[in-house]
């Protein structure tokens, strides 16, 4: 819901707030004054075209700020954090600034965004309806979403229903076209994968073994080194010809220290510590000795070694860069190919799916059919009578539930649907399309509400379907723009009547001319006209009950003083007051 409306240097409003609430909310004012800035602001805020020739003369840059309190809308509050704005004690500032020049800047929740993204997260807040706007019920597709809602619970089921079908058929197809189209590139993968799973099968590997055979292909490739190398360390550490080493140096020095034992204990203790290295000297000799006689000249162990080592480097170079990467790969490729071998099979099981989904979805789409034209009866009944009631004695609005019919496909894939034994064109809202037609006289036929209506009754039209739809409508503020254009006396009283009606359930701004009309406000907002002999500026202000009268007042006669004028505002007040109830 909208809480503020602040305006700066547009038109003839120099600088402004609107402060609003729930309810019915109407703007009144003398012509000229300025009360159509109101709808200009607001559709700047919803991201409308910016004209520059609004921004004040004199003035660089017009400025709107709207405070939306987001209580129950987590889509809106989930768009604005999306567009890079922040929601702050449940209320978000959304602006726009225009410049004389033609420049344009939009911020959501202090975010500066793109006048597209602004319009996007607005868009759901306010419908705006005036003379000269193409607003949402004159789109097809609001118009059919407008009916859905109307036909409450069961239509909402059988909508969700058929757009489950249509998103699964969508899917099935999608993937029976690429099946049927690869074919050929499928069975080619299968052939190259079986070749390369016939090599990895013929070698055999374990994981881990070529990390193993490499060790063992240095270790046989210098097997006399290694020997050589290890018995000249098992002579240095205990010689077997008498010769000086390692374990004699050591137990020399054990009996040099243990002599003098008594004579020092730090002496002793290193005494200990070399006998402890003459027993592992010894140990070791004995190791180094025994991995001398272990280390044997293998040349056709070699050989064979690096012929394993071949083959599994053959599978590397192809199929990853070590052994167990290879495995990985035809584990995968395995699981793959028995996915490719099964083409044929998938292709029937696609095609059996997909002729179960049709028949399922001709069903669902002939029930939404049937259930759409049940409530377009029941909503145009309810707009021709409000019709009547708004001066439009002779009008009368049909809406057509009508499906496009076409010639039976070659093809099924992607194609029409067969309802019956109609091929017919769907979407995946159904297979209709809702047009909501107005005959405005006596004897004319209905024609689409765009063409079939002036703008005076277009205005009163869309009153009426918006009371019609009264809470199931997800807008959440309504603002209708000179609604009552041709409108005086009793139906004047039934306008104010339906928008007083239509506020009970959603915010209502209403820019009016007839004081029947803004008898039923919950608030009445004046736009006051002031001028210093060069420059005319306007400003706005929230009446008492006193200032109402006298606005009716004026609006009524022409006069504030005149007790004739005053006594008929009381009394439109009254009834107003009496009509809603209290």
């Amino acid at each position: 819901m909208l809480e503020e409306i602040r305006i700066a240097s547009l038109g003839v409003i120099d600088s402004s707030t609107l402060e609003l609430g729930p309810g019915l909310t109407v703007i009144t004012g003398e012509t000229g004054a300025g009360k159509t800035m109101i709808v200009t602001a607001l559709g700047l805020l919803l991201g409308g075209r910016a004209d520059t020739g609004a921004v004040r003369t004199g003035a660089r840059t017009a400025r709107v700020e709207g405070v939306v309190r987001v209580d129950g809308m987590a889509e809106f509050g989930a768009a604005v954090e999306e567009a890079g704005g922040e929601v702050e004690d449940d209320r978000v500032v959304l602006a726009r600034n225009v410049s004389a020049e033609g420049r344009s800047r939009a911020f959501v929740g202090g975010a500066s965004v793109p006048v597209t993204t602004l319009s996007q997260v607005a868009e759901p807040l306010v419908a705006v309806h005036g003379q000269s706007d193409q607003h949402r019920l004159l789109q097809a597709r609001a118009q059919r979403e407008a009916l859905d809602r109307f036909g409450g619970a069961r239509l909402a089921k059988l909508a969700s229903t058929y757009a489950d079908l249509h998103r699964r058929l969508e899917a099935t197809e999608r993937e029976l076209e690429e099946v049927v189209a690869t074919a050929r590139e499928r069975a080619q993968e299968a052939d190259l994968l079986r070749f390369g799973l016939g090599e990895v099968e013929a070698v055999a590997p374990r994981a881990g073994e070529d990390a193993e055979l490499a060790a063992e292909e240095a270790r046989l490739g210098f097997s006399d080194t290694l020997r050589t190398a290890a018995e000249q360390a098992r002579e240095a550490l205990s010689s077997e010809h008498g010769d000086p080493d390692s374990l004699t140096a050591a137990s020399a020095a054990r009996t040099l220290l243990d002599g003098v034992r008594e004579h020092d204990p730090e002496a002793g203790e290193l005494a200990d510590r070399l006998a402890e290295l003459t027993y592992l000297l010894s140990d070791l000799a004995a190791d180094v000795a025994s991995y001398a006689t272990r280390i044997e000249t293998d040349p056709a162990r070699l050989a064979a070694v690096s012929e394993r080592r071949a083959a599994l480097t053959a599978l590397t170079r192809k199929y990853g860069e070590t052994i167990d990467e290879v495995l990985a790969w035809a584990e995968l490729s395995s699981t793959r190919l028995l996915d490719l071998d099964h083409t044929d099979e998938r292709i029937e099981q696609l095609r059996g799916e997909q002729e179960s989904l049709r028949a399922r979805l001709g069903v669902a789409a002939a029930e939404l059919s049937t259930a759409r034209s049940k409530a377009a009866a029941r909503l145009a009944k309810e707009v021709t009578a409000e019709l009547t009631l708004l001066a439009m004695p002779h009008a009368r609005l049909t809406i057509e539930v009508r499906q496009a019919e076409v010639d039976p496909p070659e093809r099924l894939l992607h194609g029409p649907l067969l309802v019956g034994e109609r091929w017919l064109r769907h979407t995946a809202s159904g297979v209709d399309e809702v047009e909501l037609m107005l005959a405005a006289n006596t004897g004319s036929e209905p024609r689409p509400l765009s063409k079939g209506a002036s703008g005076g009754e277009l205005s009163r039209v869309m009153l009426a379907l918006e009371v019609a739809l009264a809470g199931t409508s997800p807008v959440p503020t309504f603002v209708f723009d000179e609604v009552d254009a041709g409108v005086g006396g009793a139906a004047a009283v039934e306008v104010g009547r339906r928008l007083a009606q239509l506020a009970r359930s959603a915010q209502v701004l209403v820019v009016t001319h007839l004081p029947q009309v803004a008898a039923y406000a919950d608030r009445h907002v004046v736009v006051e006209k002031s001028s210093d002999g060069s420059v005319t500026s306007s400003g706005l202000m929230v009446l008492d009950e006193e200032q109402r009268e006298r606005e009716l007042s004026r609006m009524l006669a022409g006069l504030t003083d005149s007790d004739t004028a005053l006594a008929h505002a009381r009394e439109l007040l009254e009834v107003a007051q009496q009509a809603r109830g209290g």
